[in-house]
């Protein structure tokens, strides 16, 4: 693997000349070379002057040429081999099974959307055509089209490496959609980025698309990442991590003269209801089940289950005791940076002035290590106390004891916004859960029945987002299919000649799309 500590702007390698980065094994705490510059003010100029000198040619790319672009980044990073997965292993202390599973998700997606590009439904084609004799007035010839917005920024997340990162959902999203992007590598895994950087770059000159239609950008703090969103050029963000961080960047991206959409995923901690049939049929399985998903990867995921309510009584109870039981044979993990194994032993401390702990997992043997920690509290305290609502990014969760059904719907209505809501239930429990479904819908964008929230798939009914705080834009989706139509936007052509109009709109419709016709679906 050719490492070289640059920037990638324009299809080269440019040094920067800000502070540096380095990565840090977080098994060990060692320093990883190479170190990466920061970009300047300059170098920032740069690759937004290029993302917007290329955007006009590299949205009007066929759907064809599209498509084989995605699919030629996926099989860049798949020639990459197993020194990809070893140096993502050192940046982030995750296991092999994970990372190489999360390059398949990477060049899945990259796939999917390729199939999506071709398919052409994005573009939803809407044609009205013209009705002369129309009384008392005619009617012109209306047809619409949806196009790119421009260039997009986007963050790198720090718990996926590859799948919300360099050319993770936001990036491919963004090029189906006809954007070019300018990445803000993430500082925790800035050789991982680098090397998808370079299988970006290779993927643009082997399909002959202009260079600027991506760069990989480091920098250290907010200084770069607000400038970025302060362009002009940039026209939309994609951003996954911490509230602060994301709010951080809406504010910036409000002031702007002319201000743009901010897509952030920010944070949840996904309920589950433990409804009275289930708990009482399998309460010990739903335990095991529960634990599994909370340690899974450190609990390091947006979608962990951090929040579990149920109706106080002996089924609860022996739930709490299998789970507590269970955690506390669980082993520690090593967390993605030192940073986020502080915040989360912080996050841990926090709770424990506020809820009862009843368990935690074995002592941590190294370095940044996450030790799992359950606490329990009722629904009264959690509705007096904010503090109950916070993320605890990690293996962590909180039990909340309700005195009744009706204590259950309140805390169902005074939750925030989430990404995912859960449901375990029998057959008795259908009443309860119907008279719930409403208030979930209006809080989360994804509802679970007897499954756990950890894992997202990549597919076209997925929704990963949720009302605010969980996303800054509860209309969107940061996974599935559905995520190309945050970076686009509906344009209208009036009386066009056909030799004036796009193709997809053209009178014999040349790309045979399915459009909506004078108001019925052409088949």
């Amino acid at each position: 693997m050719n490492l070289t500590g640059r920037m990638l702007i324009g299809g080269q390698a440019v040094a920067g000349s800000q502070a540096l980065i380095a990565a840090i094994d977080p098994a060990t705490n060692q320093t990883l070379e190479p170190a990466y510059a920061g970009g300047d003010q300059e170098q920032l100029g740069q690759a937004c002057a290029l993302a917007w000198a290329a955007f006009d040619n590299y949205r009007e790319t066929t759907l064809s040429q599209r498509a084989q672009f995605l699919e030629a980044i996926a099989e860049e990073i798949e020639a990459l081999g197993d020194g990809l997965i070893a140096r993502a292993m050192a940046e982030t202390g995750l296991p092999l099974a994970r990372l190489q599973g999360e390059r398949g998700r990477t060049c899945g997606q990259l796939r999917t959307f390729a199939r999506t590009v071709r398919a052409g439904e994005w573009l939803d084609v809407r044609v009205d055509q013209a009705q002369p004799e129309r009384q008392p007035l005619p009617r012109a010839d209306l047809r619409q089209r949806h196009i790119p917005l421009g260039p997009v920024a986007v963050f790198g997340a720090s718990n996926f490496p590859l799948a919300f990162s360099v050319a993770g959902g936001d990036t491919a999203s963004a090029l189906a959609a006809g954007c070019p992007v300018i990445v803000k590598a993430h500082g925790a895994h800035p050789g991982t980025s680098e090397l998808i950087g370079q299988a970006v770059v290779r993927a643009i000159a082997r399909c002959g698309l202009p260079a600027g239609v991506f760069a990989l950008l480091f920098g250290s703090g907010r200084e770069l990442g607000n400038a970025l969103v302060s362009d002009p050029r940039i026209k939309a963000v994609g951003f996954t991590g911490s509230r602060a961080g994301g709010l951080a960047l809406c504010r910036t991206a409000q002031n702007r003269p002319e201000p743009i959409p901010v897509y952030a995923e920010m944070s949840a901690i996904n309920p589950v209801f433990l409804l009275p049939a289930a708990l009482q049929a399998r309460a010990a399985a739903l335990a095991q089940g529960f634990v599994s998903s909370l340690t899974l990867g450190a609990g390091q995921f947006c979608t962990n289950p951090g929040l579990l309510i149920g109706l106080q009584g002996p089924e609860l109870d022996d739930f709490i005791a299998t789970a507590a039981a269970t955690l506390q044979q669980s082993r520690a993990q090593t967390m993605l940076t030192p940073g986020i194994a502080a915040a989360y032993q912080s996050a841990v401390d926090t709770l424990s002035g506020h809820a009862r702990q009843v368990a935690a997992g074995l002592n941590p043997e190294g370095p940044n290590q996450c030790q799992g920690r359950l606490f329990v509290s009722t629904a009264r305290e959690f509705l007096l106390n904010p503090a109950l609502q916070g993320e605890m990014f990690g293996a962590a969760a909180l039990i909340v004891q309700c005195a009744d059904v009706q204590e259950i719907q309140q805390l169902a209505e005074a939750l925030e916004g989430q990404l995912t809501a859960t449901l375990q239930l029998d057959d008795a429990d259908i009443a309860l859960a119907r008279s719930l479904l409403p208030v979930l819908e209006r809080k989360a964008g994804r509802i679970l029945v007897n499954g756990w929230p950890t894992g997202v798939e990549v597919c076209d009914a997925m929704v990963h987002g949720g009302p605010f705080p969980a996303t800054s834009d509860t209309r969107s989706t940061s996974v599935g299919t559905a995520a190309i139509q945050r970076f686009l936007r509906p344009v209208c052509y009036q009386d066009l000649p056909d030799a004036l109009l796009p193709t997809a709109l053209q009178h014999g419709n040349p790309l045979a799309l399915r459009r909506l016709l004078n108001g019925q679906r052409e088949a």
